[in-house]
């Protein structure tokens, strides 16, 4: 591996790295990120990450799924991310695998948010 030596190779390295990984200033596509640290993991995250990928990949390839670390809100684990281009991110909280197919289905598919799964939604 190459040795960096400026600020600028390190920029032109870490823009390359996001393009290729479709993380970066991508808008077009509709990314689903699931919360996989320690907290996320230990609450059950990693069941509802392979629901994610299995019904995802099933039902609308063309939506990224990936993996993240901490969101912030440990106590609401395990959580998944929905951001759409052009929208506001949606934060689905208290995740299941069995919440998941109603998430592909109604918010990726249809376009509605499923808000009593949401971090804003009335207990």
């Amino acid at each position: 591996m190459k040795s960096l030596k400026t600020l600028e190779e390190l920029s032109a390295l870490k823009a390359e790295a996001l393009k290729s990984s479709n993380l970066g200033e991508d808008t077009t596509t509709t990314r689903v990120v699931v919360g996989m640290a320690t907290c996320g993991i230990s609450a059950g995250a990693t069941p509802v990450y392979e629901a994610m990928v299995e019904q995802v990949s099933k039902k609308a390839p063309d939506i990224m799924v990936s993996k993240t670390g901490c969101i912030g809100i440990c106590c609401m684990e395990p959580i998944v991310e929905v951001h759409e281009p052009g929208k506001e991110k949606v934060t689905y909280v208290f995740m299941t695998p069995e919440k998941v197919e109603k998430i592909v289905d109604q918010h990726l598919l249809k376009n509605q948010v499923v808000e009593e799964y949401t971090i804003g939604a009335k207990e």
